[in-house]
């Protein structure tokens, strides 16, 4: 696929946004508008619609993206085991608090009173006054009686229920392998139709990733897997897991009915620290503009949940419902775009953070020399005010080693292999190039001067691996164009 000869815009945000392609979105004039507005990763969520509606999805998207001129990946999204609610007869359906309702395994069609489930095991599961969350935890039920196929509960927590939103048992361990067979038929699915990267739901271990990525490799393919933090333990396991992944997705909406509500802000934290460190992009997600889904502004709240989540250190931040089935779904892209632009300026102004470098100054965690090139290029790029880090790829490594010291200019990657390129489009501040040969760095000069992307005197940096002994980048230039 030769490189785009259209001028370069960048955008004037660097955090890179996912949006969630629905009802809403799915149409190829909406997609082309989103994506004019800063989506740079579409995702498919596998929990909804069916292969056929995904399949048109991919092509719109790519379709979209081409028209643009911009590197859009594609995120499928694997649902895992997650307990669902079955098909209501009408929506939204009103449960109050202090009423009687009844879960079952029967195939009926849900009411008020009688909600259906996708899981014929759970009722072997619950016990006695045990809790059964809805809808990420808003409705809450009370476990009363467990008949058969049935579970008899009271509402504690009420609210309106739409069909096949999940359910969560917190403290409840339920022995169900987090890549299900189904997941392996939309896992060869996305493989056959070259999507960018697959998020896989309810990762406990490296072993989950592990299991994709071996799947994958039998069908003669490679896949980039994003590994989707919702339960305790891939908290507890997140080092073996960001070691197998290539990047992670902080789900806060089954975290929180996993874990208490109250820690959910301090594992966020913790979680994208982590990610910083191992040098994998990392997404936010859940709930971040959720009030657009109805209305043309989001709350205070919201606003500061997204900007709080780039300064935490977020690659992405990701739009669920508010794309997929919101009723402003470009605005709400837009509104993100414009929180990411305005607190990316504020980011050396707004007091001290965890920061990278200074972990490695005290000897922190196993820094290699790709990590003192890419921590020297950033460092760099400030003092000189440098136009540009260019970055020669082939595995994606250095410019995500780049991106994660969130540098003031951008990071611009050049890779011959198309999926890097645009898996690469999930990193902070990384613009992707695909080019023939990624080592002749004159070609690569030339393309940056060739665009207009730099005038006659500005400096850019040039990383590069020179040591045959080395195997990845291990230098870096100046170079005054």
């Amino acid at each position: 696929m030769p490189q785009p000869t259209r001028k370069v815009k960048f955008p004037p945000h660097k955090t890179k946004i996912v949006c969630t392609i629905g009802p809403a979105s799915s149409s190829e004039s909406v997609i082309e508008e989103l994506i004019k507005k800063g989506m740079s990763v579409a995702r498919l969520n596998f929990s909804h619609g069916n292969i056929e509606e995904h399949r048109r999805n991919i092509r719109r998207i790519r379709s979209a993206a081409s028209k643009v001129g911009r590197i859009v990946a594609i995120l499928t999204d694997l649902p895992g085991p997650k307990i669902r609610v079955g098909t209501l007869r009408t929506e939204p359906v009103t449960l109050n608090r202090g009423d009687d309702v009844t879960l079952t395994t029967k195939d009926v069609l849900g009411t008020s009173s009688l909600i259906p489930l996708d899981r014929k095991e759970l009722p072997e599961y619950v016990s006695l006054r045990k809790l059964i969350y809805l809808n990420d935890g808003f409705i809450q039920l009370e476990v009363r009686e467990v008949d058969g196929d049935e579970i008899k509960c009271r509402v504690i927590i009420g609210g309106e229920l739409l069909s096949h939103k999940g359910i969560n048992l917190p403290g409840t361990k339920l022995p169900l392998d987090p890549v299900t067979d189904k997941d392996l038929d939309f896992l060869q699915f996305g493989l056959e139709e070259d999507v960018d990267a697959f998020s896989v739901s309810f990762v406990e271990k490296a072993g989950d990733i592990i299991k994709v990525k071996d799947f994958a490799e039998k069908m003669g393919k490679s896949a980039f897997v994003v590994a989707k933090v919702e339960r305790e333990t891939a908290v507890e396991n997140i080092d073996e897991i960001l070691k197998a992944a290539d990047g992670l997705m902080v789900a806060r909406g089954d975290l929180g009915t996993e874990i208490p509500i109250e820690e959910v802000p301090g594992v966020q934290k913790k979680l994208i620290r982590r990610a910083n460190l191992f040098s994998k992009p990392v997404i936010t997600a859940t709930q971040m503009l959720e009030s657009m889904l109805q209305n043309i502004r989001p709350t205070r709240a919201e606003v500061t949940d997204v900007a709080n989540a780039i300064l935490d250190g977020s690659d992405a931040v990701m739009l669920s419902e508010e794309t997929a089935l919101g009723r402003y779904p470009v605005e709400s892209v837009e509104m993100v775009a414009k929180i990411a632009k305005s607190i990316e300026r504020q980011r050396h102004t707004l007091g001290p953070r965890w920061d990278l470098k200074e972990q490695w100054s005290k000897g922190g965690e196993g820094a290699t020399v790709e990590d003192a090139i890419s921590l020297n290029a950033v460092e760099d790029s400030r003092t000189l005010r440098v136009r540009f880090i260019l970055t020669p790829t082939h595995s994606g490594s250095t410019p995500r080693r780049v991106s994660r010291f969130k540098p003031d200019c951008w990071v611009l990657s050049f890779s011959e292999n198309e999926r890097v390129r645009n898996f690469l489009a999930l990193s902070y501040g990384v613009y992707p190039f695909l080019v023939n040969d990624e080592k002749d760095h004159d070609k690569i000069i030339a393309l940056v001067k060739e665009s207009g992307l730099a005038k006659k005197g500005d400096k850019v940096i040039l990383t590069a691996g020179v040591s045959p002994q080395a195997g990845g980048t291990d230098s870096l230039r100046i170079i005054t164009l």
